[in-house]
């Protein structure tokens, strides 16, 4: 290893940790929906990630709707109108997806008393229909005889390449922190994350719905004998991941700008990992863990180079579950204090 390369990279501390934070901020958001679900079933729905990949699809499907299909470059206040119709598309088309995959993938399941591993393995195979379902989709429309209709959206013979937003939206520095300049982008996503956080933190400890979700999560025969509709919260509980992951989907394009049809695989992965760092089950433990582990691993490419990233985030779990196997903040989703 070049020490100089390494004391070099350890003087960019400031740098790897805002960008850390923004990644971090996105993979909390996304893994906010793994985290509801488990709270709520203790299931996995693995499926979760392609929820994520959808809205990055209908955040790229709207910018082509609105302004069409030429390359264009735009201060983000330019590209803030087409973005606040894209959140809502990307909102409206995940939580889509999540109702989509209770009704098909878990509902019938859950209705038979069918155990937990039927249940993991129906949510791998919807994730991986759903991924190539995406990667067919020029197939759909021709189909249907759409495909000339529709070739700026189905990308016809390239559905499995990179899917880009035609308007790339560039960053504008704010202020420094050391060496780092901080952007309007960067702010917006951290911004924004926290604030839906907050949001669906007080949405689950104030409201009725939130009440149901956390009486379904802590004890589901006493919540059904006491009036509460379990169908309709388990609806719920994946409407509002859907939400989540369709407004992290925003945020990951507005910063990324690209997309495909597997783009969900990793950062599912990786958002599992933060949801399971934080202790899963727990709304704010999501939060947490994702942006402690896009710090970390920004701060492990930084020593051991960016090949390492990955490699990092997931040693990072591995200790973790050997110190405290419950995650950092242990408490569940049903002993979520009103």
């Amino acid at each position: 290893m070049d020490l100089g390369a390494l004391f070099g990279n350890l003087n960019n501390f400031l740098d790897f940790t805002v960008g850390g934070l923004v990644f971090g901020a996105i993979y909390a958001l996304i893994a906010l929906g793994y985290t509801m679900v488990y709270g709520v079933l203790q299931l996995i729905n693995f499926a979760h990630s392609e929820v994520f990949m959808y809205g990055t699809f209908a955040v790229a499907w709207t910018f082509i709707l609105l302004h069409g299909t030429g390359d264009a470059s735009w201060s983000l206040g330019r590209a803030l109108p087409i973005l606040l119709v894209a959140l809502v598309a990307a909102m409206l088309m995940s939580a889509a997806i999540a109702l989509l995959l209770e009704r098909v993938a878990y509902r019938p399941l859950i209705n038979k008393n069918a155990p937990k591993l039927i249940a993991l393995i129906s949510a791998i195979g919807a994730s991986f229909a759903l991924a190539e379902a995406m990667g067919l989709r020029d197939r759909f429309a021709s189909w249907v005889h759409l495909d000339h209709k529709l070739a700026n959206y189905v990308a016809p013979d390239k559905a499995r390449d990179v899917y880009s937003n035609p308007v790339s939206i560039q960053p504008h520095g704010l202020f420094h922190l050391g060496g780092y300049e901080v952007t309007d982008v960067d702010v917006v996503v951290i911004v924004a994350a926290l604030a839906m956080m907050f949001a669906l933190d007080m949405f689950v400890r104030r409201t009725r719905f939130g009440r149901g979700i956390r009486a379904v999560a802590q004890d589901p025969e006493s919540a059904a004998l006491m009036g509460v509709n379990s169908t309709r919260v388990v609806q719920v509980t994946f409407l509002v991941g859907g939400l989540m992951a369709g407004a992290a989907a925003t945020l990951y394009m507005m910063k990324i700008g690209s997309t495909r049809q597997n783009a969900g695989f990793i950062l599912g992965v990786k958002a599992f990992t933060a949801a399971v760092m934080g202790g899963i089950g727990n709304l704010r433990g999501a939060l947490l863990g994702g942006l402690l582990l896009g710090v970390m691993e920004n701060w492990g490419s930084a020593v051991f180079g960016s090949e390492w990233k990955d490699v990092v985030a997931f040693v990072l779990l591995v200790l973790i579950l050997l110190v405290r196997p419950s995650g950092l903040l242990g408490e569940a989703l049903g002993k979520a204090r009103a």
